[in-house]
Protein backbone atom coordinates (compact mmCIF):
# COMPACT_ATOMS: atom_id res chain seq x y z
CA UNK A 1 0.00 0.00 0.00
CA UNK A 2 1.46 3.38 -0.98
CA UNK A 3 1.86 6.19 1.55
CA UNK A 4 -0.51 8.42 -0.43
CA UNK A 5 -3.22 5.75 -0.52
CA UNK A 6 -2.73 5.14 3.20
CA UNK A 7 -3.26 8.85 3.85
CA UNK A 8 -6.50 8.71 1.85
CA UNK A 9 -7.76 5.79 3.95
CA UNK A 10 -6.87 7.55 7.21
CA UNK A 11 -8.41 10.88 6.19
CA UNK A 12 -11.49 9.05 4.93
CA UNK A 13 -11.90 7.25 8.24
CA UNK A 14 -11.65 10.50 10.18
CA UNK A 15 -14.17 12.16 7.87
CA UNK A 16 -16.68 9.31 8.22
CA UNK A 17 -16.38 9.35 11.99
CA UNK A 18 -17.01 13.10 11.97
CA UNK A 19 -20.25 12.51 10.03
CA UNK A 20 -21.79 10.28 12.69
CA UNK A 21 -23.19 13.27 14.53
CA UNK A 22 -24.89 14.40 11.33
CA UNK A 23 -26.25 11.15 9.96
CA UNK A 24 -27.21 9.06 12.97
CA UNK A 25 -30.92 9.03 13.63
CA UNK A 26 -32.61 9.92 16.85
CA UNK A 27 -32.72 6.95 19.28
CA UNK A 28 -36.01 5.11 19.21
CA UNK A 29 -37.87 3.42 22.05
CA UNK A 30 -36.72 0.04 23.32
CA UNK A 31 -39.60 -1.79 21.64
CA UNK A 32 -38.12 -1.43 18.15
CA UNK A 33 -36.95 -4.49 16.26
CA UNK A 34 -33.29 -5.35 16.80
CA UNK A 35 -31.51 -5.15 13.46
CA UNK A 36 -27.88 -5.81 14.33
CA UNK A 37 -24.77 -3.62 14.38
CA UNK A 38 -23.93 -3.26 10.67
CA UNK A 39 -25.48 0.15 10.02
CA UNK A 40 -24.97 1.64 13.47
CA UNK A 41 -21.53 3.02 12.63
CA UNK A 42 -20.11 5.11 9.79
CA UNK A 43 -16.52 3.85 9.65
CA UNK A 44 -15.46 2.02 6.51
CA UNK A 45 -15.44 -1.78 6.55
CA UNK A 46 -12.47 -3.78 5.21
CA UNK A 47 -13.83 -6.91 3.52
CA UNK A 48 -12.42 -9.80 1.52
CA UNK A 49 -14.75 -11.63 -0.88
CA UNK A 50 -13.59 -14.86 -2.50
CA UNK A 51 -15.65 -16.71 -5.11
CA UNK A 52 -15.42 -17.99 -8.66
CA UNK A 53 -15.47 -14.55 -10.24
CA UNK A 54 -14.65 -16.01 -13.65
CA UNK A 55 -18.01 -17.80 -13.66
CA UNK A 56 -19.79 -15.00 -11.83
CA UNK A 57 -18.92 -12.50 -14.55
CA UNK A 58 -20.39 -14.83 -17.19
CA UNK A 59 -23.65 -14.92 -15.20
CA UNK A 60 -24.26 -11.31 -16.19
CA UNK A 61 -25.52 -12.41 -19.60
CA UNK A 62 -27.91 -15.05 -18.24
CA UNK A 63 -31.66 -14.48 -18.04
CA UNK A 64 -31.54 -15.71 -14.44
CA UNK A 65 -28.51 -15.21 -12.24
CA UNK A 66 -27.67 -18.21 -10.01
CA UNK A 67 -26.16 -18.01 -6.57
CA UNK A 68 -22.54 -19.11 -6.18
CA UNK A 69 -20.75 -20.10 -3.02
CA UNK A 70 -18.37 -17.52 -1.59
CA UNK A 71 -16.30 -16.68 1.46
CA UNK A 72 -16.66 -13.30 3.13
CA UNK A 73 -13.89 -12.28 5.52
CA UNK A 74 -13.24 -9.30 7.73
CA UNK A 75 -11.07 -8.50 10.71
CA UNK A 76 -12.63 -7.82 14.10
CA UNK A 77 -10.65 -5.36 16.17
CA UNK A 78 -10.57 -7.44 19.37
CA UNK A 79 -11.49 -10.94 18.25
CA UNK A 80 -9.41 -11.30 15.11
CA UNK A 81 -10.34 -12.36 11.58
CA UNK A 82 -13.59 -14.12 10.86
CA UNK A 83 -14.77 -15.91 7.72
CA UNK A 84 -18.39 -16.52 6.72
CA UNK A 85 -19.52 -19.01 4.11
CA UNK A 86 -22.13 -17.16 2.06
CA UNK A 87 -23.71 -17.17 -1.38
CA UNK A 88 -23.36 -14.39 -3.93
CA UNK A 89 -24.85 -13.51 -7.30
CA UNK A 90 -24.85 -10.65 -9.75
CA UNK A 91 -27.88 -8.36 -9.70
CA UNK A 92 -29.24 -5.15 -11.16
CA UNK A 93 -30.41 -4.09 -14.59
CA UNK A 94 -28.39 -1.31 -16.22
CA UNK A 95 -25.25 -1.86 -14.14
CA UNK A 96 -25.34 -5.63 -14.59
CA UNK A 97 -24.68 -5.30 -18.32
CA UNK A 98 -21.00 -5.70 -19.34
CA UNK A 99 -21.50 -2.92 -21.90
CA UNK A 100 -22.29 -0.46 -19.10
CA UNK A 101 -20.10 -1.55 -16.18
CA UNK A 102 -16.80 -3.40 -15.97
CA UNK A 103 -17.84 -4.86 -12.61
CA UNK A 104 -21.46 -5.74 -11.71
CA UNK A 105 -23.37 -5.00 -8.49
CA UNK A 106 -23.70 -8.04 -6.23
CA UNK A 107 -26.21 -9.56 -3.83
CA UNK A 108 -24.79 -11.19 -0.71
CA UNK A 109 -26.85 -13.96 0.90
CA UNK A 110 -25.60 -14.43 4.46
CA UNK A 111 -26.96 -17.41 6.46
CA UNK A 112 -28.61 -15.87 9.50
CA UNK A 113 -27.64 -18.81 11.73
CA UNK A 114 -23.94 -18.33 11.01
CA UNK A 115 -23.63 -14.57 11.41
CA UNK A 116 -24.00 -14.37 15.21
CA UNK A 117 -21.41 -12.28 17.05
CA UNK A 118 -20.29 -10.71 13.76
CA UNK A 119 -20.84 -7.31 12.16
CA UNK A 120 -23.42 -9.03 9.96
CA UNK A 121 -25.51 -10.34 12.85
CA UNK A 122 -29.24 -10.41 12.01
CA UNK A 123 -28.51 -9.62 8.35
CA UNK A 124 -29.49 -11.94 5.52
CA UNK A 125 -29.65 -10.28 2.08
CA UNK A 126 -27.35 -7.34 1.42
CA UNK A 127 -26.85 -5.41 -1.78
CA UNK A 128 -23.23 -4.59 -2.54
CA UNK A 129 -23.00 -1.50 -4.76
CA UNK A 130 -19.74 -1.85 -6.65
CA UNK A 131 -17.50 0.50 -8.60
CA UNK A 132 -18.98 -0.08 -12.08
CA UNK A 133 -16.70 2.21 -14.10
CA UNK A 134 -15.32 4.64 -11.56
CA UNK A 135 -14.81 4.46 -7.79
CA UNK A 136 -15.68 8.15 -7.48
CA UNK A 137 -19.28 7.25 -8.29
CA UNK A 138 -19.33 5.02 -5.19
CA UNK A 139 -18.65 7.92 -2.85
CA UNK A 140 -20.99 10.23 -4.73
CA UNK A 141 -23.97 7.84 -4.64
CA UNK A 142 -23.26 6.87 -1.03
CA UNK A 143 -23.53 10.53 -0.04
CA UNK A 144 -26.92 10.79 -1.74
CA UNK A 145 -28.19 8.01 0.55
CA UNK A 146 -26.70 9.87 3.51
CA UNK A 147 -28.51 13.04 2.41
CA UNK A 148 -31.85 11.29 2.36
CA UNK A 149 -31.13 9.72 5.76
CA UNK A 150 -31.03 13.27 7.12
CA UNK A 151 -34.53 14.01 5.84
CA UNK A 152 -36.41 10.92 7.00
CA UNK A 153 -36.11 7.51 8.64
CA UNK A 154 -38.01 6.13 5.63
CA UNK A 155 -34.69 5.75 3.84
CA UNK A 156 -32.17 3.02 3.11
CA UNK A 157 -29.13 2.75 5.37
CA UNK A 158 -25.75 2.44 3.65
CA UNK A 159 -22.20 1.75 4.80
CA UNK A 160 -18.95 2.18 2.92
CA UNK A 161 -16.57 -0.72 2.44
CA UNK A 162 -13.21 -1.39 0.87
CA UNK A 163 -13.50 -4.83 -0.71
CA UNK A 164 -10.77 -7.14 -1.95
CA UNK A 165 -12.12 -9.45 -4.64
CA UNK A 166 -10.30 -12.77 -5.02
CA UNK A 167 -11.05 -15.27 -7.77
CA UNK A 168 -11.09 -18.82 -6.39
CA UNK A 169 -10.45 -20.12 -9.92
CA UNK A 170 -7.27 -18.09 -10.16
CA UNK A 171 -8.18 -16.71 -13.58
CA UNK A 172 -8.72 -13.09 -12.56
CA UNK A 173 -6.30 -10.80 -10.80
CA UNK A 174 -7.11 -9.87 -7.23
CA UNK A 175 -8.40 -6.30 -7.00
CA UNK A 176 -9.34 -3.99 -4.14
CA UNK A 177 -12.09 -1.46 -4.73
CA UNK A 178 -14.42 0.82 -2.81
CA UNK A 179 -18.07 -0.18 -2.53
CA UNK A 180 -20.99 0.23 -0.15
CA UNK A 181 -23.49 -2.10 1.46
CA UNK A 182 -27.17 -1.25 1.20
CA UNK A 183 -29.81 -2.22 3.72
CA UNK A 184 -32.26 -4.93 2.64
CA UNK A 185 -35.85 -3.78 2.07
CA UNK A 186 -37.13 -6.24 4.68
CA UNK A 187 -35.03 -4.57 7.36
CA UNK A 188 -36.01 -1.13 6.06
CA UNK A 189 -39.65 -2.09 6.70
CA UNK A 190 -38.97 -3.63 10.12
CA UNK A 191 -37.00 -0.61 11.25
CA UNK A 192 -39.94 1.63 10.36
CA UNK A 193 -42.57 -0.74 11.79
CA UNK A 194 -44.09 -1.27 8.36
CA UNK A 195 -44.58 -3.91 5.70
CA UNK A 196 -43.20 -3.88 2.18
CA UNK A 197 -45.80 -3.20 -0.47
CA UNK A 198 -45.26 -4.60 -3.98
CA UNK A 199 -48.46 -3.56 -5.72
CA UNK A 200 -47.89 -1.57 -8.91
CA UNK A 201 -50.01 1.14 -10.53
CA UNK A 202 -50.56 2.98 -7.26
CA UNK A 203 -50.84 6.70 -8.08
CA UNK A 204 -48.78 9.23 -6.17
CA UNK A 205 -51.83 10.91 -4.64
CA UNK A 206 -52.50 7.70 -2.65
CA UNK A 207 -49.11 7.98 -0.91
CA UNK A 208 -48.82 10.04 2.28
CA UNK A 209 -48.53 13.64 1.08
CA UNK A 210 -45.48 14.66 3.10
CA UNK A 211 -43.64 11.42 2.29
CA UNK A 212 -44.36 11.58 -1.43
CA UNK A 213 -43.62 15.29 -1.67
CA UNK A 214 -40.32 14.72 0.16
CA UNK A 215 -39.36 12.03 -2.36
CA UNK A 216 -40.34 14.13 -5.37
CA UNK A 217 -38.59 17.28 -4.11
CA UNK A 218 -35.48 15.27 -3.20
CA UNK A 219 -35.35 13.69 -6.66
CA UNK A 220 -35.64 17.19 -8.10
CA UNK A 221 -32.85 18.43 -5.84
CA UNK A 222 -30.39 15.74 -6.97
CA UNK A 223 -31.50 15.94 -10.61
CA UNK A 224 -32.90 12.41 -10.81
CA UNK A 225 -35.68 11.62 -13.27
CA UNK A 226 -35.06 7.85 -13.27
CA UNK A 227 -37.93 6.81 -10.98
CA UNK A 228 -41.62 5.91 -11.09
CA UNK A 229 -44.13 5.15 -8.35
CA UNK A 230 -46.74 3.36 -10.54
CA UNK A 231 -44.09 0.99 -11.91
CA UNK A 232 -42.11 0.77 -8.65
CA UNK A 233 -39.02 1.81 -10.58
CA UNK A 234 -36.32 2.75 -8.05
CA UNK A 235 -39.07 3.23 -5.47
CA UNK A 236 -40.10 1.05 -2.53
CA UNK A 237 -43.45 1.43 -0.79
CA UNK A 238 -44.00 0.92 2.93
CA UNK A 239 -47.43 0.00 4.29
CA UNK A 240 -47.82 1.55 7.72
CA UNK A 241 -51.38 0.23 8.20
CA UNK A 242 -53.15 3.58 8.05
CA UNK A 243 -51.02 5.17 5.34
CA UNK A 244 -48.33 4.41 2.73
CA UNK A 245 -44.90 6.01 2.40
CA UNK A 246 -42.40 5.95 -0.47
CA UNK A 247 -38.66 5.33 -0.30
CA UNK A 248 -36.31 6.18 -3.21
CA UNK A 249 -33.11 4.32 -4.10
CA UNK A 250 -30.63 3.77 -6.94
CA UNK A 251 -29.37 7.29 -7.68
CA UNK A 252 -26.53 6.71 -10.14
CA UNK A 253 -28.42 8.38 -13.00
CA UNK A 254 -28.92 11.60 -11.06
CA UNK A 255 -27.28 14.85 -12.10
CA UNK A 256 -25.53 15.34 -8.79
CA UNK A 257 -23.39 12.23 -9.44
CA UNK A 258 -22.32 13.17 -12.96
CA UNK A 259 -21.86 9.56 -14.12
CA UNK A 260 -20.64 9.61 -17.73
CA UNK A 261 -23.02 6.81 -18.69
CA UNK A 262 -26.12 8.52 -17.26
CA UNK A 263 -28.74 9.71 -19.74
CA UNK A 264 -32.18 11.20 -19.02
CA UNK A 265 -35.25 9.31 -20.30
CA UNK A 266 -35.96 10.37 -23.89
CA UNK A 267 -39.64 11.04 -23.11
CA UNK A 268 -38.67 13.97 -20.88
CA UNK A 269 -36.70 15.87 -23.55
CA UNK A 270 -33.91 16.88 -21.19
CA UNK A 271 -30.50 17.81 -22.55
CA UNK A 272 -28.63 16.08 -19.69
CA UNK A 273 -29.18 14.57 -16.26
CA UNK A 274 -27.96 17.84 -14.77
CA UNK A 275 -31.15 19.52 -15.97
CA UNK A 276 -33.72 19.30 -13.20
CA UNK A 277 -37.38 18.40 -13.65
CA UNK A 278 -40.02 17.98 -10.98
CA UNK A 279 -41.84 14.68 -11.55
CA UNK A 280 -44.20 14.76 -8.60
CA UNK A 281 -47.75 16.03 -8.33
CA UNK A 282 -48.94 19.39 -7.02
CA UNK A 283 -49.40 19.67 -3.26
CA UNK A 284 -50.97 22.30 -1.04
CA UNK A 285 -48.88 25.25 0.16
CA UNK A 286 -49.01 23.79 3.68
CA UNK A 287 -47.46 20.49 2.54
CA UNK A 288 -44.78 22.24 0.53
CA UNK A 289 -44.02 24.50 3.47
CA UNK A 290 -43.49 21.50 5.76
CA UNK A 291 -41.32 19.72 3.22
CA UNK A 292 -39.21 22.76 2.31
CA UNK A 293 -38.70 23.58 5.99
CA UNK A 294 -37.32 20.08 6.48
CA UNK A 295 -34.86 20.59 3.62
CA UNK A 296 -33.81 23.92 5.12
CA UNK A 297 -33.39 22.31 8.55
CA UNK A 298 -30.81 19.82 7.29
CA UNK A 299 -29.06 22.18 4.87
CA UNK A 300 -25.92 22.58 7.04
CA UNK A 301 -25.61 18.80 7.43
CA UNK A 302 -26.09 18.23 3.69
CA UNK A 303 -23.35 20.70 2.82
CA UNK A 304 -21.09 19.16 5.47
CA UNK A 305 -21.26 15.83 3.65
CA UNK A 306 -19.40 17.42 0.74
CA UNK A 307 -17.24 20.17 2.19
CA UNK A 308 -13.67 19.01 2.85
CA UNK A 309 -14.57 15.43 1.96
CA UNK A 310 -11.21 13.72 1.16
CA UNK A 311 -12.85 11.21 -1.19
CA UNK A 312 -14.11 13.87 -3.58
CA UNK A 313 -12.25 16.02 -6.06
CA UNK A 314 -12.24 19.72 -5.23
CA UNK A 315 -13.78 20.55 -8.59
CA UNK A 316 -16.64 18.13 -7.97
CA UNK A 317 -17.22 19.57 -4.50
CA UNK A 318 -17.44 23.08 -5.93
CA UNK A 319 -19.86 22.02 -8.68
CA UNK A 320 -22.02 20.11 -6.21
CA UNK A 321 -22.23 23.01 -3.75
CA UNK A 322 -23.27 25.28 -6.63
CA UNK A 323 -25.83 22.68 -7.74
CA UNK A 324 -27.28 22.57 -4.22
CA UNK A 325 -27.23 26.37 -4.02
CA UNK A 326 -29.46 26.49 -7.09
CA UNK A 327 -31.94 24.15 -5.43
CA UNK A 328 -32.12 26.12 -2.19
CA UNK A 329 -32.45 29.35 -4.14
CA UNK A 330 -35.47 27.81 -5.88
CA UNK A 331 -37.31 26.73 -2.72
CA UNK A 332 -36.66 30.12 -1.12
CA UNK A 333 -38.31 31.98 -4.00
CA UNK A 334 -42.16 31.93 -4.06
CA UNK A 335 -42.23 32.62 -7.80
CA UNK A 336 -39.81 29.77 -8.54
CA UNK A 337 -41.78 27.42 -6.29
CA UNK A 338 -44.92 28.09 -8.30
CA UNK A 339 -43.12 27.68 -11.63
CA UNK A 340 -41.31 24.47 -10.71
CA UNK A 341 -43.63 22.59 -8.37
CA UNK A 342 -47.04 23.36 -9.88
CA UNK A 343 -47.95 20.63 -12.34
CA UNK A 344 -50.73 21.26 -14.83
CA UNK A 345 -52.77 18.57 -16.61
CA UNK A 346 -51.48 15.73 -14.44
CA UNK A 347 -47.92 14.59 -13.82
CA UNK A 348 -44.91 14.54 -16.09
CA UNK A 349 -44.58 11.57 -18.48
CA UNK A 350 -44.44 8.19 -16.73
CA UNK A 351 -41.32 6.22 -17.52
CA UNK A 352 -42.01 2.49 -17.38
CA UNK A 353 -38.54 1.02 -17.66
CA UNK A 354 -36.39 4.04 -16.94
CA UNK A 355 -32.69 3.59 -17.57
Amino acid sequence: MTHSFYRIIVSTTLFLVSLQGFTQKEPKDSTKVKLGPLFKKEDMLELNLTTNFSSLMKDRKNAKQPYRWAKLEYNRKKKGEIALNIRVKVRGNFRRSPSNCTFPPLLLNIPSKKDKNTIFERQNLLKLVTHCQNEEYIFQEYLVYKMYNLLTDDSFDARLARVTYQDSAGKRETETRFAFLLEDETFLAKRNKAKNMYRKQIPMYIIDSVSMATVAVFEYMIGNSDWSVPYLHNIKLLDKTTYITAVPYDFDHSGIIEAKYARPPQALNLYSVRERIYRGITYSPAVYQQVFDNFRRVKPQIYALYENNPQLEKGYIKRTINYLDEFYKTIDNPKSIKEVFTVENGTKPTIKNGN
